[in-house]
């Protein structure tokens, strides 16, 4: 069965991998790099329409969560531990479920997805419902793990998406909305943490921020919602609302403080001039949006 799907062929491009010397062998992983974008492009009408039911979930109290195992789980729980930093929400808004939890972080625990009970279990143990949305991942889309989570996301009637790497595969038919970049046989074959894991990546960050650019996280293409927890981000947040309040870096180092390290806040105390309770209650009105606030 394994031996049938595409990302379990062997690769011609690399079948002589073995034999060369590392700039050649580099050159034969990057070229095969290369066309994951393009997989990735064919796949945008359906992202999109995951990203709006994302909007939609988050809108109306609604939750994102990833679920898968292996090189996929690690790669949906990396990008929502990376949500709170970009976007400063919530921990609880995505969420990412690995199968074997989090020691299968870093040492494989493979062998707990092929338990469909189990991926129901620890969806519903984060406390699922039908107001969230499920991304299961998959490269093969034939999980046993990520396949029984969505089978109880949809008892539930909550949406449920799909990203696998395989034409026709089992996960494709069982969610509402099928991501497919068919990325190919891989430089190692079966290794899927290759370009099957780099597709899933492309998807994964494009799911989140435009999602959250859509929702007003983002103004213009600045990441205006950063928590400054150190040193370097502080500096990030001052650089950021010194570009969008078009203000010299001394001054947005002013603003930044007196908006209590708010970049959001900042921004709309400069270009307004109102004070820092009025920029936050303008902005806890636009719901974050700083371009909304601006225009109220």
């Amino acid at each position: 069965m394994l031996e049938k799907l595409l990302t379990e062929q062997a690769n011609p491009a690399s079948a002589s991998i073995d034999t060369l010397p590392a700039v050649e062998a580099l050159r034969i992983i990057n070229a095969q790099d290369r066309t994951v974008a393009e997989a990735v492009e064919r796949e945008i009408p359906n992202i999109a329409r995951a990203v709006d039911a994302i909007v939609a979930a988050f809108q109306n109290g609604g939750r994102l969560f990833y679920i898968g195992a292996g090189t996929s789980g690690r790669l949906g729980v990396l990008d929502a531990a990376e949500c709170p930093p970009t976007f400063n929400v919530s921990p609880e808004t995505v969420q990412g479920i690995i199968a074997g939890g989090e020691p299968a972080m870093s040492r494989a625990t493979e062998a707990t997805e092929d338990d469909p009970a189990a991926g129901v279990r620890d969806l519903l143990t984060r406390g699922f419902t039908r107001a969230d949305v499920l991304v299961g991942i998959t490269a093969s889309g034939r999980t046993p793990y990520v396949l029984g989570a969505v089978a109880g996301a949809r008892r539930l009637e909550a949406v449920t998406v799909g990203i696998s790497c395989t034409p026709g595969s089992e996960l494709a038919h069982a969610v509402d909305i099928a991501i497919t970049p068919l990325t190919g046989p891989e430089v190692v074959a079966g290794s899927t943490r290759m370009k099957a894991g780099t597709a899933q990546k492309l998807v994964l960050n494009m799911l989140t921020t435009t999602a959250f650019i859509r929702l007003g996280y983002v103004y213009r293409n600045l990441m205006v919602n950063v928590q400054p927890t150190n040193a370097k981000l502080l500096d990030r947040a001052c650089r950021i609302v010194a570009q969008a309040a078009g203000v010299s870096d001394e001054r947005a180092r002013e603003l930044v403080a007196r908006a209590g390290n708010q970049a959001p806040v900042a921004i709309l105390i400069a270009k307004t001039g109102v004070g820092r309770e009025e920029a936050e209650r303008r902005l806890a009105a636009a719901g974050g949006n700083i371009a909304k606030a601006l225009d109220g």
